[in-house]
């Protein structure tokens, strides 16, 4: 579930995998577009690739606006696939405002 939880605040939740993601990438890329976003992870329950998928995305609409996106509250199983692929440097570093 992708959740506004105050302006410039969002929360992920449940599980993030290839057959959740979807529904949520366009909303995502959106909020990340728009504004500066803090983007709480540490509702997410379970994740694969398709996770990552789902932030490199919303990292690519927020550089492309010039806004920061901030993930935070990694969940383990997340920062394990985020070490896997090596992507952490990509994903944890914010954009420039």
């Amino acid at each position: 579930m992708l959740e506004r939880t105050a302006p410039g605040q969002a929360r992920l939740s449940g599980q993030l995998n290839m057959d959740s993601c979807g529904p949520f990438a366009a909303p995502l890329a959106k909020l990340a577009g728009e504004a500066p976003l803090r983007l709480d992870l540490s509702g997410v329950t379970g994740a694969d690739s398709a996770a990552l998928a789902l932030l490199l995305g919303a990292r690519r609409a927020a550089d492309a606006a010039g806004h920061a996106l901030s993930l935070e509250n990694w969940p383990s199983g997340l920062s394990a696939l985020l070490d896997l692929y090596s992507l952490a440097e990509l994903l944890s570093a914010p954009a420039a405002d």
